[in-house]
Formats: C-alpha cells, structure tokens, sequence
C-alpha cells in the first residue's frame, strides 16, 4: 500500500504553504520546539525526520510556523507526533490543516498519538478517542545505582535482535524494525533474561537535555524496573528521562529515586489498536512521538 501525499497547496485566505518537512526545515523546527519549551536538539529532530516523515508550513518569508510528523509501523499502523504551531500563528486553522494532511498521507493506518490538553479538541473531531495516560518522569537520579546481576540483566549483543524485535512486536503489535534498530545502532541496550532467553529489554540513548531510557518491554514492573536500573547505573548521576504509562506501577519507585513527574500526555488513537500477543508489555516509550 502506498499513500499519496497531499500536493503542497496555498489557502485562497493566507499565504501560508504546506509543503513535505526536509531537511532544510529542521532549523525551524527546532526553532519551534524552543519557542514552546520542548527540550529537542537539532540531532533529536533530525533523528525523528531520517525514521519518518511529515509536513510544515511556510509564511511568506520562508520561515517554519509550524510541523507534524509521523512514523509508519507496517501497512496498518502508526504514530504521530512534533505538532507545533507558532505561539503567533496560533488561532487560524493551522493544527487543523496539518493534521488533515497526515491523517490522509498515513490513511488507512490506525494512528496513535500523545496528546497535550490544547490539542486533544482536535483530535477528537477528527475520531481520536482517549485511552491512556502517559506519565513524563525526569531528572537527576538522587543516588548512584547498582546493576542487577548479569545472570538477570546484560548487555544487549548482535544474537539478541530478532528476540528484541519479537518481544517488541508481541507487546505493541506494531513492526517496527527500522525504528528499533536504528535505536540500538544510537544508544545502549539491555536484555533481561530467564531460563537462557530474552524476556524483556530496555534502550536508554542522549535525547533532549540528557538521556531517555524508553522503551522499556517487560513482563512485570518488577523486570522493567531491573532493565531501568541497570540503564542507570551505567549512567550514573546524569539527567534522566522515563515516559511510562499511569497504569506502569513505576510512578511511585520513580518519584523515590529523584525522578520527578513534571507533566502528563494523553493517549489517544484513531482506529483499531492491536492487542498485546505476549505476556510482555511496554512499561516506557522511546519518546510520546515515536510510543
């Protein structure tokens, strides 16, 4: 299946135009992400564009007022995220024209997407319904932490991939190869392993204002909870990222050991979402774009 993407256009009202997101926007967009207090570097929106795609509107002058991206799992679904419209470009439609474009460029993917309060009304009248919330922890971790034992928790190794790669599609129901390799090929994995093979894994990587540990496929949150620290404890006392759903039983243990949740994000999907195949679920998100 292929999706065609809307052709750039001009509204008869503005002249404002909605083109492909390039390369050549990213310093727009990060120029965005600033204005609105979102911590991404340049390298975290250039990441996000060399595993997805999107749109952007220009003004007149050439310059970036707003961005969407999305990232396709298979034929059948995907995500979206980086939606930012221009404190003054706020108001007139834009959101909207955006996010009618992706939806018919990802069409007829089931989406799913992390929503502020601002933009869940927009969502909703485009059939997004509401179904989880994510909880945004961070900080620098109040002690140094020790390792699980390497018998439970190691590092991830090249034999390890496929196992990775099922136990992700089993708790997502997404396929989503070239997203989870190339975040192995960028950051640091571990596997927890029982009676000699993988049963869950983590990857943490440098994102925003230091390093995410996300995502997090576990079979209980006590597994999830030894992949987390032994991604911390290699890291040591540094500024630390975990995006993990209300329901993850990890909030609590989080706050104790200095990572504070600073702000939420509603999940909300258009379309069937597939059930989880396996015992494993996603205890943490690679970020609220990609889930």
């Amino acid at each position: 299946m292929t999706a065609t993407a809307p052709r750039p256009s001009n509204d008869d009202t503005d002249d404002v135009v909605l083109v492909p997101f390039a390369n050549e926007h990213l310093e727009g967009a990060l120029r965005l992400s600033r204005e609105m207090s979102w911590p991404y570097r340049l390298e975290d929106w250039a990441f996000a564009l060399e595993l997805g795609r999107g749109f952007v509107l220009r003004n007149s002058a050439g310059a970036v007022i707003a961005t969407a991206a999305w990232w396709a799992y298979g034929e059948d679904q995907a995500s979206t995220g980086m939606i930012i419209v221009a404190k003054a470009a706020q108001g007139r439609g834009y959101g909207a024209r955006l996010m009618d474009a992706l939806l018919t460029a990802a069409h007829p993917r089931t989406i799913t997407l992390n929503s502020t309060p601002e933009g869940q009304a927009l969502y909703e009248r485009r059939g997004f319904v509401r179904v989880g919330v994510i909880q945004q922890h961070q900080g620098i971790p109040a002690e140094r932490h020790q390792a699980p034992p390497v018998s439970l928790v190691r590092a991830m190794a090249p034999s390890d991939i496929e196992a990775v790669m099922r136990l992700d599609r089993q708790a997502t129901g997404w396929t989503r190869r070239q997203m989870l390799g190339r975040l192995i090929q960028v950051g640091e994995g571990n596997v927890l392993v029982r009676d000699g093979a993988p049963c869950g894994y983590a990857i943490s990587r440098m994102f925003g204002r230091g390093h995410v540990i996300g995502p997090v496929v576990a079979e209980s949150a006590a597994d999830a909870r030894a992949l987390i620290e032994a991604a911390l404890a290699r890291l040591g006392q540094v500024f630390v990222r975990v995006d993990t759903d209300a329901t993850s039983q990890l909030g609590d243990w989080l706050e104790s050991i200095g990572l504070s949740q600073v702000s939420d994000a509603t999940t909300m999907v258009k379309g069937t979402r597939p059930a989880a195949e396996g015992p494993a679920r996603v205890f943490a998100l690679a970020n609220q774009s990609f889930n």
